[in-house]
């Protein structure tokens, strides 16, 4: 295959455009998109219908992380181009990031540490609780889900799960229905594609069925809540406290958890860990690599 041209539209580390440029020329200058053979991209670049129309030579998409919902697969189809992602690299990464959301949230990092930064000694107010003992729901257990799951059983959680696509795993007790994970724990961790039927999962009627002062973790998508509802939630109680990693755009267009004190909030952060970046970068070496040879 000759006159590749690799456009690498997002943030990947900074030795892939050395590794690929054995496949053909590499460029990050998205001025280019006419040209392009293989487009590289993480979360930020969004692939839509008119996006492809305008790479008329596009002929193979590479999402570095888990989710495609920023690509109109459909469209890129029918217009046979290959789509591929990355989604086994990510997974130690986004689960460490949700674990951190877990016990950061539950000890009041950081509230503790503005406070002392500020001069302030509020020990009294900051009543700490342990994951030991507790039970942390998953909705969805895929990688990540399974990852986290691993690490929730070594700090001595129950472990109990809804996955539409899974009916048995060593590491959780699979439940037949969301509600039934819902009623039942005290953390409830997001791990779910965004598709037609996960969008606003997370929503006033299904908050219904948390326990009392349960814990939401999001480090899935933003769309999979409503945030409105998720806010309302922490304010009267229902929910103890949130932790968020995943917004409906990148950065927020506007943010209901700004204000309130029982909220973590993080830019997005699950999967830009160097180890995670270098994993992808291998797997997308290889998808290239089998591309060309194939």
């Amino acid at each position: 295959m000759e006159n590749i041209l690799i456009l690498i539209s997002d943030a990947f580390n900074e030795d892939l455009h050395s590794k690929l440029s054995r496949y053909g020329q590499v460029t990050r200058d998205k001025s280019r998109i006419k040209e392009v053979t293989i487009l590289l991209i993480r979360s930020a670049t969004k692939v839509s219908r008119e996006f492809i129309d305008s790479a008329p030579n596009l002929k193979l998409i590479i999402r570095g992380g888990v989710g495609l919902d920023n690509v109109d697969q459909e469209y890129a189809t029918e217009k046979e181009i290959i789509v591929r992602n990355t989604p086994e690299a990510s997974a130690i990464a986004v689960a460490e990031c949700a674990f951190t959301l877990m016990i950061g949230i539950t000890n009041h990092i950081s509230r503790a540490d503005s406070s002392m930064r500020d001069g302030k000694w509020i020990k009294k107010e900051l009543k700490r609780t342990e994951l030991y003992g507790k039970t942390l729901g998953i909705i969805g257990l895929g990688r990540i889900g399974t990852e986290l799951a691993k690490r929730g059983a070594a700090f001595g959680m129950t472990i109990v799960a809804y996955d539409p696509f899974i009916q048995n795993s060593t590491y959780a007790e699979i439940k037949p229905e969301m509600k039934d994970v819902l009623n039942i724990s005290d953390y409830v961790s997001l791990h779910m594609p965004l598709n037609d039927s996960t969008i606003g999962l997370i929503n006033v009627e299904t908050i219904k069925e948390f326990k009392d002062g349960a814990f939401l973790i999001n480090t899935g998508r933003g769309k999979t809540i409503i945030e409105d509802d998720v806010a309302d939630a922490l304010r009267c109680g229902k929910l103890g406290g949130f932790g968020n990693d995943v917004w409906y755009n990148d950065p927020p267009k506007s943010n209901p958890f700004a204000s309130l004190p029982n909220v973590l909030m993080l830019p997005h952060l699950g999967a830009s860990t160097k180890e995670n970046l270098s994993r992808i970068s291998e797997i997308v070496e290889n998808i290239i690599n089998e591309f060309i040879n194939y």
